[in-house]
């Protein structure tokens, strides 16, 4: 038969089980929070850029594709003194210099960010659609509200002359309540 001392013993360490069991849980969604700041906030990451991580234990690997050749040591720097990672592995592309390529990005932006649908993206201080064109093909990337605006996107960048293939791999944003 239980007393009353041991049932809350029995409490006592169920609530610390959980409370350790939830504790790695919000270390390492603060630190995914940490990373994904210090990334967004390099002051050269922009449109033509995509930046991306994931996380194994506090070994950061970073990937995605960069136009400006420094933003590759840059974000491992960032990355690395950011409390709590031990390791980083920069697996980011620097994008080939390419006229041609520049002269699609812009086009590109310009057909995206200029279409009634879509110019609200534009506002925000890294618009949410990334532009990344490797040998005149268009990958998108990022996040948009709906499956619209999604392919929306997808026809303003297919409709760029001079690009080879347009491929759209946006994410239409959940809504959470």
């Amino acid at each position: 038969m239980l007393n009353m001392n041991s049932i809350a013993i029995a409490c006592l360490m169920v609530s610390l089980g959980l409370a350790a069991d939830k504790a790695p849980e919000d270390k390492q969604a603060r630190l995914i929070r940490q990373v994904r700041h210090e990334l967004i906030m390099l002051p050269y990451y922009g449109v033509f850029d995509n930046l991306s991580f994931k996380l194994n234990g506090r070994t950061v690997t970073l990937m995605g594709q960069v136009v400006r050749p420094s933003l590759k040591p840059d974000s491992g720097r960032v990355v690395q003194d950011v409390e709590g990672v031990e390791s980083v592995v920069n697996e980011i592309e620097v994008l080939p210099n390419s006229p041609n390529d520049d002269r699609i990005r812009l086009a590109t932006y310009r057909a995206i960010y200029n279409d009634n649908m879509l110019y609200r993206y534009g506002l925000q201080a890294v618009p949410p659609i990334h532009i990344i064109v490797r040998n005149g093909n268009i990958t998108l990337v990022g996040v948009v509200a709906n499956q619209a605006d999604k392919n929306v996107a997808g026809i303003r960048a297919s409709g760029v002359s001079g690009s080879f293939s347009v491929k759209n791999e946006l994410i239409v944003e959940t809504a959470s309540k």
